[in-house]
């Protein structure tokens, strides 16, 4: 998809704030205020902006206990693939899932409110999974970097 320099500004003008008005877009883009609506709705229209979110503060809804749990299954399999992946989906404690190569074959990041409620959803809901091998899990200590702005150069 060839996106002109204007649309790369405006993704990212977007990504900070999505909430911004078409007037304060135009004015940084040097646009009138209807290119700027047409130009959103192309990027709409195009599915290169898939929808529009609010972030919310893990640490003021208290489920900031982030952990990276590397997850093994038992065979590659495709239905045991598919079966992980459709099953992974339902629980809300997993904010992310990436199918990856290594050592192991999935990374989750799931997010709770603390050590005990990772273990309940580790004792509950995880490890009843069918054809998981194994689990490695990971705690954050500090948030270094966190964006969910997409680089447009």
């Amino acid at each position: 998809m060839n996106l002109d320099k204007k649309d790369r500004q405006l993704l990212l003008l977007l990504q900070e704030d999505s909430k911004r008005t078409t007037k304060s877009l135009a004015a940084d883009l040097e646009l009138s205020v209807t290119a700027v609506f047409e130009r959103i709705k192309k990027l709409e229209k195009l599915k290169i902006i898939e929808k529009y979110v609010a972030l919310v503060d893990r640490k003021l809804i208290q489920k900031d206990f982030l952990v990276l749990c590397h997850v093994k299954l038992s065979q590659h399999k495709k239905e045991y693939i598919t079966q992980f992946e459709r099953e992974i989906t339902q629980f809300p404690e997993v904010q992310e899932c990436f199918h990856v190569s290594g050592d192991y074959d999935y990374i989750l990041k799931i997010t709770v409110r603390d050590i005990q409620e990772y273990r309940d959803f580790m004792v509950t809901k995880l490890t009843n999974l069918q054809h998981i091998a194994s689990t490695q899990s990971s705690f954050m200590i500090k948030e270094v970097k966190s964006t969910t702005a997409v680089n447009m150069e």
